[in-house]
């Protein structure tokens, strides 16, 4: 037992969902269309043709991102991905799979912090906690994290589960894993938080995650607005593929990387970040998904723009295209 005095989680007091509001409801999602105005970028048809030639292939597609893409509304852009059979994995960090669990739930997510933290109310939320329960029972079952929360949502049919990118994965058998921090994320104060659960459902995941890592031979990873957990999780995955793949005189480093943020960065990004007394140094993104994990066959590409254009303009030009080679595959036939 710890020497030192405990948080008494039994002491707070959980509101409903009801009472809290959204930032964005079911209604806000965007619907499937080509974007009004596209993203335009010198290399992006580069990145999509990298992205055809990997599934052409069966290699695998990863994308990677934090929870931004979910309260912009593009939800629908990404279950379609997973549904195309663009996506191969998708992987969030914990703030991503709660937004994805409420909007199907409630039709609605992301509060107004700076409203509820003046009150101590931030994050003390029914029924979001019941994800620690849906956890408990994942941990009892072996199963990840983000596999447990997408059969819960498809099999107790949640109102919006259409808008839910776990259970897009789980009906399509495409791993959505969830990396979570602990202490990040608001379930973690609720009272029937177990942290060996979290832990272990969490853990399951990096697992899951590191397989299709393995994989990743001729494939891509796409690293979609996370500044931290994306580069960190995907950069020790990928050092333990590299280590059994030589074991067996394997090579992973002919992939390509591709990071879409807001930063911006010098057109010669590619020769790596500035020296350690520069802040960009730190810039996590740069120094390990666009430089040194491609340093020796890789290519990697930088998109600085909102994921509200970058996204949907993925969407539509992946879609696009392969609806055109499966009408041309029609007419042939």
């Amino acid at each position: 037992m710890t020497r030192y005095a405990l948080f008494d989680r039994d002491r707070l007091k959980l509101m409903d969902l009801s009472q809290r509001g959204h930032d964005l409801t079911a209604e806000q999602c965007r619907s499937l269309e080509a974007p009004s105005t596209p993203y335009e970028h010198a290399e992006f048809s580069l990145l999509i043709s990298a992205i055809q030639r990997a599934r052409e292939a069966g290699r695998p597609v990863i994308l990677m991102m934090g929870g931004h893409p979910i309260k912009l509304g593009l939800s629908r852009f990404l279950v379609d991905l997973i549904e195309r059979d663009q996506i191969t994995h998708l992987a969030t960090n914990g703030a991503g799979i709660i937004h994805d669990f409420e909007l199907a739930l409630r039709g609605g997510t992301s509060e107004n912090v700076r409203k509820w933290i003046q009150r101590g109310q931030f994050g003390l939320w029914r029924p979001t906690d019941r994800l620690n329960d849906i956890i408990r029972t994942a941990h009892a079952r072996g199963e990840g994290l983000g596999e447990a929360v997408g059969r819960t949502i498809v099999e107790e049919a949640f109102p919006h589960a259409e808008l839910s990118i776990a259970a897009a994965g789980w009906r399509c058998h495409v791993p959505v894993t969830s990396h979570v921090s602990v202490g990040s994320d608001i379930i973690h104060a609720h009272a029937n938080c177990d942290g060996g659960a979290l832990g272990q459902t969490s853990y399951t995941d990096f697992l899951i995650f590191a397989h299709a890592v393995e994989q990743l031979e001729g494939g891509v990873y796409l690293n979609v607005g996370s500044a931290v957990t994306g580069p960190e999780v995907y950069l020790k995955a990928l050092s333990m593929a590299r280590n059994v793949a030589r074991q067996n005189a394997k090579e992973i480093c002919r992939f390509t990387t591709a990071v879409f943020d807001l930063a911006p960065l010098p057109q010669d990004f590619r020769g790596g970040p500035p020296g350690k007394s520069h802040p960009l140094y730190y810039y996590r993104p740069w120094k390990t998904i666009l430089h040194r994990t491609v340093a020796d066959g890789g290519e990697s590409y930088y998109f600085s723009g909102d994921h509200q254009q970058t996204l949907p303009t993925l969407w539509w030009e992946l879609s696009r295209q392969q609806m055109a080679k499966q009408q041309g595959a029609e007419r042939a036939a």
